[in-house]
């Protein structure tokens, strides 16, 4: 089978799984799409263990009320079931995730907003067909074909969303403008060791502050990367930078992520003038 013949066999298995994954979503049968959603609210909040793992999330009891009625169920996270809780405080709403039918397969998560139920992966199978595509244009018709078939989207994506960047940067500005700052302690650092493929060993460590808001809440949170010698960190005092209408959104460094604002946008610019001038050029050479 030649070069050509790989790309097709390429293409119809990509092609078979977006076929196959938009009629799951059609159906209503992706797991998305079967997974119960109800809003909980954390009744108590423990310290994470110094030295444990950062994958567990922070110890949490949540209580939710199941969709039929009825009582409401507690429900505590115990380290198994990956979740997602990276700061917590009583009384914060979280969502609690299950399968349709089984509640105690569940998992929690910090994001109550609807998650996608879309057809990612099956969109996501589409775009490598396409990239079979045009791998396929470029072997024929001459390299040139490459640059319009992939920086041509990618510039018109790029372009799409460049304004929404511009807004995001302006209201995360406006964010940090509107923190207020408290004094915290670094009460645990967790630990997560992983092998990378040359077997060397990489831990990655995950200081968790706590602190009190000005509003009387205690939160417990995972400090945001950049926290220097964080491995260290346990006992030490810190000043948090935080968000009255969400004390979730904090900072130990508002100047360092005022100064990465700052090249946010011209960064954005340049790799969307960059990509489009490649895709111009292909297509001027063709």
């Amino acid at each position: 089978m030649g070069l050509h013949g790989y790309l097709a066999l390429w293409c119809a298995v990509w092609g078979t799984m977006a076929l196959l994954g938009y009629g799951r979503s059609l159906a209503g049968m992706t797991r998305a799409q079967r997974t119960v959603r109800v809003t909980g609210r954390i009744e108590r909040v423990g310290e994470p263990r110094h030295g444990g793992s950062g994958k567990s999330g922070i110890p949490v009891d949540v209580s939710y009320r199941p969709p039929s009625g009825g009582q409401d169920v507690v429900v505590a996270n115990d380290g198994d079931r990956d979740e997602t809780i990276t700061a917590a405080w009583t009384g914060r709403e979280v969502a609690v995730l299950y399968p349709r039918g089984r509640p105690d397969a569940f998992r929690l998560t910090g994001y109550c907003q609807e998650g996608d139920r879309g057809p990612g992966w099956p969109a996501f199978a589409l775009f490598l067909v396409y990239a079979g595509v045009v791998v396929a244009a470029a072997i024929d018709r001459g390299w040139p074909w490459a640059l319009v078939g992939f920086c041509g989207p990618w510039a018109v994506y790029g372009a799409y969303h460049l304004p929404g960047n511009v807004r995001d940067t302006r209201r995360r500005r406006e964010t940090l403008a509107s923190m207020v700052a408290v004094r915290g302690r670094v009460i645990a650092v967790l630990e997560d060791v992983t092998t990378d493929g040359e077997g060397s060993t990489v831990t990655v460590s995950t200081p968790v502050v706590a602190f009190t808001t000005r509003e009387g809440t205690d939160v417990t949170a995972y400090c945001p990367p950049g926290v220097p010698d964080a491995a260290g960190a346990c006992g030490r005092e810190v000043t948090v930078h935080y968000t009255p209408a969400d004390p979730a959104v904090f900072s130990l460094d508002r100047v360092a992520e005022h100064r990465s604002l700052r090249t946010d946008i011209p960064v954005n610019v340049v790799a969307l003038l960059v990509i489009a001038s490649a895709a111009v050029a292909g297509a001027v050479m063709l």
